[in-house]
């Protein structure tokens, strides 16, 4: 799961293209002299995708391995570039975020905003960095996480109780959890089973 690039853009349904606010990518794991074509066709699917998503709305758009999600909030439009295995709602949970600090780090000035922004915005190279796993993304995703390596690492423990050589009669005999009816229901049918066994 990789996040190769972020960014902030304006939205005018009566403007021409999108204006970019905020943008940080990571394309190192491209070829040295593939990463400047790289970024471009990352500012180029982020002003398309932009422009044709409308206020209020949030789409996914692939292409082969990737997915590039988009999330327009009144005309402020956060996307983001990952790759296919990258989860879709720890995504949107990202991208909610992101909208959320710039609007906390800048306000509505974005709005008067008439071309794009060169300088860098710490906060989403951060963002870029932090969210490679998806579980700081999405709290649910990372509870959901826990819990399947909860669930096996209590299976390890059971089938390691069971490899040493318990045997599951022995285990029976010795709990005193086990009332002596339910003892007695046990070996009485553990006796009607082995007598009908089919040679």
């Amino acid at each position: 799961m990789k996040i190769t690039a972020l960014m902030v853009l304006k939205c005018n349904p009566e403007s021409s293209d999108p204006v970019i606010l905020a943008n940080a990518s990571d394309v190192s794991h491209f070829g040295y002299f593939q990463r400047s074509s790289v970024k471009e066709f990352i500012v180029f699917v982020g002003r398309t995708v932009a422009k044709r998503n409308p206020p209020g709305q949030r789409q996914s758009v692939q292409h082969e391995e990737y997915k590039v999600h988009s999330y327009n909030r009144n005309g402020l439009c956060a996307l983001g570039f990952m790759d296919d295995h990258y989860p879709v709602r720890s995504a949107f949970s990202l991208l909610n975020q992101v909208l959320d600090e710039y609007l906390k780090s800048f306000g509505e000035s974005w709005k008067t905003a008439q071309s794009d922004n060169a300088q860098p915005w710490p906060y989403l190279n951060e963002a870029l960095a932090k969210f490679q796993d998806p579980a700081e993304a999405d709290k649910l995703f990372k509870i959901q996480r826990e819990l399947d390596e909860t669930k096996i690492i209590l299976h390890k423990t059971i089938d390691s109780v069971l490899e040493r050589g318990e045997k599951l009669d022995s285990l029976v005999e010795k709990s005193s959890d086990l009332s002596a009816a339910s003892q007695m229901f046990y070996k009485q049918a553990k006796k009607t089973n082995s007598c009908c066994t089919i040679l």
